[in-house]
């Protein structure tokens, strides 16, 4: 049984899996299986994977697409190891991510989560996220508090994250009826029941599609998590109830840019101390003030500027 499964979802990513796959056949840490579900691609993204089958790539294939929750399951269920890890077919890992979370695993026993910080690539520019990693010593590793530090982009992204199959086992899998934001939903699932490692070295590297990240198709109408339900968790827990409003923020300003009428409802249970006041403001502007807005960060990036309302 190797040490650790690696899934890879995968739909109409010709272009980029042959690099998803490289790095991690180029891991300096060699005890894995790698599952590629093939979410019922179109383009020729099944023919490259068939170049590098060997008895450590086995290919799942869905009948019809059914969505990256569903792959990411189908992975899960199929997985053979007792760590599992993802990485989306358009991004990369470092040669010592997997070597990094071996350490994890091995140094921190009481942990069930385990995950590095990563890098973001803007066209060719490489970029530090805006994720409280900054916080942290520059060598960190150790437990953290998810809920505290996770209040800005993510403090791992799910291609810089791996858990014990007893997550799976007490939590249950990703949410199939979820079509945006599924992993926040399992994120806050997995983090209120076990303790997470993390490494504050940048193992992944995301590539940020810029069109993709910043404007806001594909959300219209697409079924959202619903943080209410974990405000009896929060209870007794500040730092739970400022993340759910932090993300309630972040998804709220997402459908405002949308038209999407639900934008007010998911911003109603926001405690405004939770909020900076960047972040106030935001959710007050109109459409398309909030939509200039994402013109003049695109533009800013092409000088190598980011700006945030996370700092």
């Amino acid at each position: 049984m190797p040490f650790i499964s690696v899934i890879i979802p995968l739909y109409n990513k010709a272009s980029y899996i042959r690099n998803a796959l490289t790095s991690i056949l180029n891991q300096t840490f060699t005890d894995f299986e790698i599952l590629v579900v093939n979410d019922a691609s179109t383009d020729n993204s099944i023919f490259v994977v068939e170049e590098f089958l060997s008895e450590k790539i086995k290919i799942i294939h869905h009948e019809k697409n059914k969505g990256l929750a569903a792959a990411r399951n189908t992975g899960i269920k199929n997985a053979t190891s007792n760590f599992i890890t993802y990485l989306d077919a358009d991004d990369i890992w470092k040669p010592t991510f997997l070597e990094h979370i071996f350490t994890l695993t091995q140094g921190f026993p009481d942990a069930k989560i385990f995950a590095t910080n990563y890098d973001e690539i803007w066209g060719t520019t490489i970029k530090k996220p805006h994720n409280g990693s900054e916080t942290l010593p520059r060598n960190f590793q150790g437990y953290i508090d998810f809920f505290a530090l996770n209040l800005k982009q993510g403090i791992y992204c799910h291609g810089s994250v791996c858990f014990h199959k007893s997550v799976f086992e007490k939590i249950g899998l990703y949410n199939e009826e979820i079509l945006f934001s599924e992993d926040l939903d399992f994120n806050i699932r997995a983090n209120y029941h076990f303790k997470l490692a993390y490494s504050n070295s940048p193992q992944m590297i995301y590539f940020m599609q810029t069109s993709n990240q910043i404007t806001n198709s594909s959300i219209k109408n697409k079924t959202i998590p619903n943080f209410d339900l974990y405000e009896d968790w929060a209870k007794d827990l500040p730092n739970l109830k400022r993340y759910l409003d932090f993300e309630r923020y972040v998804l709220g300003k997402r459908l405002k840019k949308c038209c999407d009428s639900r934008w007010k409802k998911v911003i109603s249970p926001i405690h405004k101390e939770n909020l900076n006041w960047k972040q106030a403001l935001l959710l007050k502007l109109p459409t398309f003030i909030l939509l200039t807005i994402d013109s003049i960060k695109i533009l800013l990036l092409k000088f190598n500027i980011k700006i945030s309302t996370y700092n």
